[in-house]
């Protein structure tokens, strides 16, 4: 990681500490303070031909925890591991028929490529101690987080993809709300996703994990705007007005602190997933992060312990993956903000970097076919599976 202001100082102190030989791509999370058109250039010129992907946050996930101002990333060794990518332009125009167009040059792009390193290392007996074969796969999503697309594209992308798990993050601006970026190919793009195909032959699983219960406070949303995610009434109420008195803040002003202290949550195949709220509006309604609609039941969560949450998860990990080389994490900025709130930022940013987090704090979180709020989510990698 770099805390460098300079742009150019900040991709050199992050091409030095992660630099290696043979990388098969990097992964690059950056607070969206820096100057982007001399930063995206930057790293392509360090990195050269190396595949370079990543967005801007609202926080960075480092190896010491959470930053804001900063640059961090991970480079992984094509021994291990094989990665292409696909970037998505124009959001505002995605259609579902593109996701399969999408997937489908991805695998064909992977099978050239690890077909290709097989020959190589045929042809070089030195290469076979380094030579990555066909192993599982996972995908990874970045998408502009301000584009209120992610419902779309990761639905119909995880329905292309199969069995292939998926993780990612939306892209953040530091809660100003303006306009966020995605790293692709030497620059920073709005409007738009990048899509990565990972194989690798170390032990990893997707994962995600929340620290809220469902309560037994329901309400009802009774007007909205899908499309720009607003709701405007609840219970027949202005909406600001009637989530207010549901949560027991009636006559409060709504912060983006209270949004994260008191989520909504939805049931969707049996399961409950948080609705996080964005903003208030001058007009009392509410924008919120993720898809939303009339006649939709929101029911107020009730957290529990954050921090034994996040212990548990990686427990968990180490479990199914054994000590943890890297977790990949993309972490929702109501958690940070709720974190703040409690005074517990450091306690959890000792318990990132002892587990090996790299990532960043998101406007959102995509889980296999689903866009979620209020969400850690992401992949941990460990060792070389036996053979």
């Amino acid at each position: 990681m770099s805390h460098a202001l300079d742009p150019r100082q900040a991709a050199r102190d992050l091409y030095d500490a992660i630099a290696q030989p043979d990388m098969a791509f990097v992964l690059v999370f950056c607070s969206p303070q820096y100057d982007l058109e001399a930063l995206g250039p930057a790293l392509a010129g360090l990195f050269g031909d190396t595949l370079v992907i990543g967005c801007t946050t609202a926080g960075e996930i480092t190896p010491v925890g959470y930053m804001t101002g900063s640059i961090t990333g991970v480079s992984f060794p094509r021994s291990d591991f094989s990665a292409v990518a696909e970037r998505i332009d124009d959001l505002e125009g995605f259609e579902i028929a593109q996701a399969h167009a999408l997937v489908r040059s991805l695998s064909a792009r992977r099978d050239a490529a690890l077909e290709g390193a097989a020959l190589d290392a045929s042809l070089d007996a030195s290469l076979d101690d380094r030579e990555p074969v066909a192993g599982k796969s996972f995908a990874l999503l970045l998408i502009d987080g301000l584009s209120v697309r992610e419902e779309l594209v990761v639905s119909s992308i995880y329905s292309a993809l199969g069995d292939i798990p998926l993780f990612g993050g939306s892209a953040g601006d530091d809660l100003r709300f303006t306009r966020t970026w995605i790293l692709h190919d030497g620059e920073f793009r709005s409007n738009a996703a990048v899509l990565v195909l990972v194989d690798t032959v170390r032990r990893f699983t997707v994962f995600r994990t929340e620290h809220f219960v469902s309560s037994d406070r329901k309400m009802v949303v009774t007007e909205a705007d899908p499309a720009r995610r607003i709701v405007t009434e609840i219970n027949a109420e202005p909406a600001g007005r009637e989530y207010a008195r549901m949560v027991g803040l009636e006559g409060e002003p709504l912060t983006p602190m209270i949004f994260a202290a008191y989520p909504v949550v939805v049931r969707v195949g049996g399961e409950y997933h948080v609705r996080s709220i964005q903003k208030v509006n001058d007009d009392e309604s509410l924008t919120f992060f993720c898809a939303i609609d009339e006649g939709i039941v929101l029911t107020v969560a009730e957290g529990v312990d954050l921090v034994q949450n996040l212990e548990n998860l990686f427990s968990r990990l180490h479990d199914d993956v054994g000590e943890p080389e890297l977790i990949l994490g993309c972490d929702c900025i109501l958690r940070s903000l709720e974190m703040e709130q409690k005074q517990i930022k450091h306690l959890v940013s000792k318990v990132l970097a002892r587990n090996n987090v790299i990532g960043f704090c998101t406007y959102g979180e995509q889980f296999n076919a689903m866009h979620v709020n209020q969400t850690f989510t992401g992949v941990a990698i460990g060792a070389r599976c036996e053979s």
